[in-house]
């Protein structure tokens, strides 16, 4: 059994007792809540590790997992209290400390952080610690800010042990005093006799015998540095025939010192005269030395702790918070806390307070506390029978840490917006000019009041192409001075250093830098419109080129760019720098592309009989043209073949083995008389023979007619289909006929011993055929079914048209939104013959 798994009996004792206080702790809770914030984890939780491990408090716990109780040989937390320091653990199943611990087996913990609890004395009582199901890298500022997360957790610990304690403490005086009663006196002021119980006597330690019934003798008893003021309090009850309220310690004979607490009240007879003192004392000494060792506690507590009474004057203060308040207890015990600070009148601070005494229940709360304090506090104030608790810890570190983290988080939302943003709009084709318009709107006011975004050309000319400004009505403001600036400003203008340096610059006083150098008219007095204080400007550049620069400018009632505020400019200027770029090669390689794959495609031969238009549209994506072409010629007979194909894959290689397969298709199928499954059969043996390595869809279709079909007004149609979508036709009465063979045939390059098959009808002069590939009819949010039957309906609707207007029409009805696929389509119209 390793020492993770070892309960130790005194830290068990402790535990036990401080599991039920720390259960459903509001403080924990709120700090587990704050934990997994900071450190941006699902699940925290402070875990008590006696006889097992107990969850008292966590966040992101599953149902029941508070109270929840873990073997110590199961426990993570209980490796951390072994091991007395931070248990960092990247990836739980790899790290053989805990690899082998259940809730590792089961996944629930991937990665692992967890920190001692230490109390005051340096008893261990558990962990604060965080984790996921997933591996994570946890860093140095991680382990730092759960440190003092975790000293806060302890101090909470030790307040409720402390409290608990003194309760039980309490419960048992009282009943010990009902169990042995209180010593009764009566001292006769006329006799001088004094008269004391059993009780009393003992307490004394005296004996019947030995007690001569004086009041010396009870002063003999009393501690010589308290015996004066205890005889002075009794000689002022008597004089003022009133009460009596003392505690002193009492010497008896075998040298031990213990407390008593003696009170009483005068009498006096008739005449007003006081004849007796009647009154009662009891033994204080377990109180005091839990007096004394509670006050230990809390001096030795990392939080600052004090106590006021009813009257709201101090009446203790440990050192830690001696320190914090910059005040000595003699300055403060005795004091009024509203006049010793008297910023907490009417803040916070009071009204908590204040509602603590007047409820009865616990307030906590955080509250700043203006000079010369300067300090945020995380306070926790209690009620008591006399007057009111406060700990309270100096948490301006830790909300420094906070906003910090918030602002950062800010600055990370806005650089992923305007990236997203940028890119969004550029990937819809729209121009620079319109993408960085809209983007100009998302940088205010995160980063300033208003914003400049600069172009610069391949010849380094400028252009303001961008505005915007917090409030809407001093846009057409900012527009009239970006519109003529760029012509005023001087050759040492912030923009123009920043673009030469290729570094942001911050400027604290624009208005002097800028404003006094511009000339007068409208540029100057737009300028001193839009009162800038201050400005950080820096050039949006991408790799190794200069695309412009972006000018973000705030007004006096903000702070001068800092050094983070300064790299989220930078860091979103590269962004939209590198999504301007991204789309220019976009642009420039979609056009080399496009170029090539056009050369590629020749155009449509004319028959006298008929009327041929090819369409090819590459798709939204520059690496996805290449596969889809079109073919069309006459054979030597007179016969013409109409091609359409798709070779597998989206890419320039796909527009190589297109080119291959096409030319190929061409040499093959020019010989007068031969057929479009022939065409297929030698086009697959070719493929195979010369190796070409690719896979492919075609439909051949052969417009063919002998004299007698001539003389009636028919055309014959033959065709073949290597797994490509069937052809249509578009008979003259407006019915539509799909080319589909009696069954489905292979690809081309799948097998080229394959048997291929070819399918015959005739059609009406005036007959539309409409070939194409499944980018028209197939998408990522269109099935094949569903854009085939649309294709129907449009041709149909649409057939009437001329036929380059209606190629046009079919593909705009069909994919208005662009294109996600490449698409290719051959269409013969069959003209009437008289």
């Amino acid at each position: 059994m390793d020492a993770g798994t070892r309960p130790d009996p005194a830290r068990t004792e402790l535990v036990r007792r401080l599991v039920p206080e720390a259960l459903g702790s509001r403080s924990l809770q709120r700090l587990t809540d704050l934990t997994t914030r900071l450190l941006g984890c699902d699940i925290a939780q402070v875990s008590l590790v006696g006889e097992a491990q107990t969850a008292v408090a966590g966040t992101g716990l599953p149902p029941g997992g508070i109270g929840a109780r873990l073997p110590l040989a199961d426990s993570l937390c209980a490796v951390a209290v072994a091991g007395g320091g931070p248990l960092v653990v990247r990836d739980a199943a790899r790290d053989p400390r805990v690899s082998e611990r259940a809730p590792v087996r089961s996944g629930e913990i991937g990665s692992y952080l967890g920190v001692p609890l230490m109390a005051s004395e340096g008893e261990v009582l558990g962990a604060l610690c965080v984790y996921g199901a997933e591996a994570r890298d946890w860093t140095e500022r991680d382990i730092a800010l759960l440190r003092q997360l975790a000293d806060s957790v302890g101090t909470e610990l030790q307040l409720m042990a402390v409290t608990a304690e003194y309760e039980a403490h309490r419960l048992r005086f009282e009943l010990a005093i009902d169990a042995a009663g209180i010593g009764s006196f009566d001292w006769n002021l006329v006799t001088g006799r004094l008269l004391w119980d059993d009780r009393l006597l003992a307490l004394f330690g005296y004996d019947r015998a030995g007690f001569d019934e004086t009041i010396d003798a009870f002063a003999a008893r009393v501690h010589p540095d308290d015996r004066d003021r205890t005889l002075e309090a009794l000689q002022a009850a008597i004089d003022t025939v009133g009460a009596y309220d003392a505690e002193f310690r009492v010497v008896l004979p075998s040298g031990d010192t213990r407390w008593v607490r003696g009170s009483g009240r005068a009498v006096a007879d008739d005449r007003g005269t006081p004849v007796r003192l009647l009154g009662a004392g009891y033994d204080t000494t377990p109180q005091r030395q839990e007096d004394v060792r509670i006050a230990r506690l809390l001096e030795a507590m990392k939080a600052s702790f004090f106590s006021l009474d009813r009257d709201w004057r101090f009446t203790y203060v440990n050192t830690e918070a001696e320190r914090v308040l910059g005040a000595s207890r003699e300055d403060l015990l005795g004091g009024v806390v509203w006049d010793l600070f008297p910023a907490a009148v009417g803040s916070d601070f009071e009204r908590h307070y204040r509602g603590a005494a007047t409820t009865g229940r616990e307030q906590m709360f955080e509250a700043y506390y203006p000079a010369p304090l300067d300090a945020w506090f995380e306070v926790r104030a209690w009620p008591t029978p006399d007057g009111l608790s406060v700990s309270f810890l100096d948490v301006t570190e830790r909300r420094a840490a906070e906003e910090q983290a918030r602002r950062g988080a800010s600055r990370l939302a806005l650089v992923a917006h305007t990236t997203t943003a940028m890119s969004a709009q550029l990937a819809t084709r729209e121009d620079e000019e319109a993408a960085l318009r809209r983007v100009a709107r998302l940088l205010v006011p995160g980063l300033g009041d208003w914003a400049i975004l600069t172009l610069v050309d391949e010849e380094g000319r400028m252009r303001d192409v961008a505005t915007s400004h917090r409030d809407p009505q001093q846009e057409e403001l900012v527009a009239r001075y970006a519109a003529s600036r760029l012509a005023a400003l001087q050759p040492d203008a912030p923009i123009m250093r920043a673009l030469a340096s290729g570094q942001a610059l911050v400027v604290p006083d624009i208005a002097a830098t800028v404003g006094q150098t511009l000339p007068a008219g409208e540029v100057r007095d737009a300028f001193w419109a839009l009162a800038p204080q201050s400005a950080v400007t820096t050039a949006m550049s991408a790799r190794g080129r200069t695309l412009g620069a972006l000018s973000v400018y705030r007004s006096a009632d903000r702070p001068v760019p800092d050094g983070d505020d300064t790299a989220t400019v930078q860091d979103v200027a590269g962004r939209m720098a590198l999504a301007l770029d991204n789309a220019r090669l976009y642009q420039q390689q979609r056009r080399l592309a496009e170029g090539l794959q056009r050369g590629m495609l020749t155009a449509p031969p004319q028959p006298a009989s008929s009327e041929i238009v090819v369409r090819y549209h590459p798709a939204m994506a520059v690496a996805e043209v290449g596969g889809d072409w079109y073919d069309a010629w006459v054979q030597p007979s007179g016969a013409t073949m109409l091609v359409i194909g798709d070779v597998v894959g989206h890419d320039t290689e796909a527009a190589a083995a297109m080119g291959q397969l096409r030319g190929m298709l061409r040499g093959i199928g020019f010989r007068d008389g031969i057929g479009p499954a022939a065409v297929l059969t030698d086009l697959d043996a070719a493929m195979q023979g010369l190796q070409v390595g690719t896979l492919a869809t075609a439909a051949l279709v052969r417009v063919e007619q002998t004299a007698e079909e001539r003389a009636a007004g028919l055309t014959r149609l033959r065709w073949s289909n290597a797994g490509h979508p069937p052809p249509l036709v578009l008979h003259p009465d407006g019915r539509i006929e799909a080319l589909a063979g009696d069954r489905a045939q292979l690809m081309l390059g799948v097998d080229a011993a394959a048997r291929r098959t070819e399918t015959e009808t005739t059609v009406a002069r005036g007959s539309t055929v409409l070939l194409y590939t499944d980018g028209l009819v197939e998408g990522r949010d269109l099935s094949l079914d569903e854009g085939t039957a649309r294709l129907i309906a449009a041709f149909a609707e649409l057939g009437g048209m001329p036929l380059p207007e209606l190629c046009d029409a079919l593909l705009e009805r069909l994919r208005p939104e662009g294109l996600q696929d490449d698409v290719a389509i051959v269409a013969m119209r069959l003209h009437p013959q008289d």
